[in-house]
Formats: C-alpha cells, structure tokens, sequence
C-alpha cells in the first residue's frame, strides 16, 4: 500500500531509509545526509533535497518539479530507474553508477564530475553547465542538450545526439561509437583519440579538432575557423560544405571540401595516395 507524505520536514541521517512505495510531495529534506537511502518505489513532486546523498542505492524513482539545491552534491549514486522532470539540479556529482535515467526539462546549474559512469541515459531538453559531464557513461540518447563546458563525454560510448549545443573544449574525447545530428559543436581539440564518430548537418567550430580519429564520417556539414584538422585520422569519410582553414596529415580516407586554404604533409611516416582530399569550389 502507498503511503503518502505531504508537506513535512525531515532532518538528520537517513530518516527514510529503506522505505519502499511512498508519495512525497511539498516536502523539504533538510540537514542530514541519505534521506533516502536504499529506497524505492517512490513518486516525488514539489520536494526539496538541502544535503548531501539523497538517492543512493534507490530504484524505480520518478521525481518531478523539484530542487536539488548546492549541498544536495552525490547525490544519485548506484541509483537503478530514476526518471526527472521539470526540475532544477545546482548540485555536483550528482549522477555516478546509476542506470536507467530518464532527465526531460532539467537544468544542471554546477554538473561538475556529474553523470559518470552511468549507463542507459535519456536526455531530453537538458541544460547543462559544468565540466566533465558524461564521463566513461554508455548507451546515450540526447536531444536538445545545451552544454556549457569542458571535457564532455569523455570516454562515452554508444552515443547519439540530436539538435544539441556544445560549447566545450576537448568534446568527445575517447569516445567509441558517437553520432551527432544537426548540432553546433564549439571547442578545441574536438573529439580525440575516439573511435566511429558521425556528425550529419552539423556546425563545426574548432581549433585542431577532429585529429587522432580513427573512423570519421561527416555528413553536410560546415566546418568554420578550423584549423589543421584531420591530423592522424584514419578511415575518414568526410563531405564538407564550408572553406577549412587547414588540413594536416591524415593517414587515410576522403575528404570532399570547398576549400581549404593549406594542406600540410609533413611527416614522412604518412602516405599523402592514402587519403583523396575533392576540393569541389572552382577558381
């Protein structure tokens, strides 16, 4: 039977630990930390969390309009079937071991070290302002994802990303199996050391991006300001629409461009037959 919790206060440790079937609404969890603790089956709305580890080793946990204020940091960790809606994250590392999580309408105001090592993770209409957002996670869907900061998904595999904004240095980073539609990208040093990343439509603005990649596609999209790109990439199948500033020594595929200002081979050890570069503006 479920039980229902309506504007009441709780402080201290754990004062609902391992309760199961509850509805708490209006409800503000003050000083203490692991409220809920081991919990699950819980419906939470209008709810308040003030401390630290509110939802440690809980499942089946559908929170909506509610906070998570500054203190509230680690505060999902090893947390199975969390879904949030139309709430306000202020908290860090608040995501960490957790599966099964399902954000719409959420906005991470400090996301530092946040959403690490998770897996099976929808996002929908997320803001997010931190860095290192994603970290060494898998299996990731997002749309309209805004992310403000560094080092985003670094190490993620199994990831699409549709109608989204990055604005990060060092995106995508040892990743495995990325593909990014109709997106804008903002950052040095794009996607490093990944493995099987796609980006269809997308706007491209990067400083040595898309270098050390093995498996690159791209598809109708605009590279602006970038300079010596591709360095070391291998398998690149890339059609881009816009002038790319550089191009610097990619060891195998094609690139169709419509236009790019220098192409650099400078190290011996690469073989310029090995990679077809179609510049297709005429002079």
């Amino acid at each position: 039977m479920t039980k229902e919790i309506n504007g009441k206060y709780f402080d201290g440790e754990r004062p609902l630990f391992n309760e199961h079937d509850l509805n708490i609404t209006d409800t503000i969890f003050g000083q203490g930390e692991s409220p809920l603790k081991e919990a699950g089956d819980l419906n939470l709305t209008d709810v308040t969390f003030k401390w630290k580890y509110p939802l440690w080793y809980a499942e089946h946990v559908k929170v909506d309009d509610s906070i998570f204020e500054t203190m509230s940091r680690s505060g999902i960790w090893y947390t199975d079937d969390i879904e949030i809606n139309n709430s306000a994250l202020q908290a860090p590392k608040l995501f960490r071991r957790a599966s099964d999580i399902r954000l719409n309408h959420v906005h991470f105001a400090d996301a530092e070290e946040t959403m690490w090592t998770c897996r099976d993770i929808k996002l929908n209409d997320v803001q997010v302002n931190g860095n290192y957002f994603g970290k060494d996670s898998e299996n990731i869907y997002a749309e309209n994802l805004n992310v403000v900061g560094n080092y985003v998904f670094d190490g993620a595999k199994n990831v699409e990303v549709h109608n989204s904004t990055f604005v990060s240095k060092d995106a995508f980073w040892n990743c495995e199996n990325v593909t990014v539609y109709d997106s804008k990208i903002s950052g040095e040093y794009l996607a490093w050391n990944t493995k099987n990343i796609t980006l269809v439509n997308c706007t491209i603005v990067s400083d040595q991006g898309l270098c050390y990649i093995d498996g690159l596609k791209m598809v109708n999209c605009k590279v602006l300001r970038t300079d010596l790109a591709f360095e070391y990439c291998s398998n690149i199948d890339a059609e881009i629409t816009t002038n790319v500033m550089s191009i610097k020594n990619p060891i195998s595929g094609s690139i169709k461009v419509k236009s790019v200002d220098k192409i650099i081979f400078d190290d011996a050890k690469i073989d310029p037959d090995q990679t077809k570069i179609q510049v297709t503006e005429k002079k």
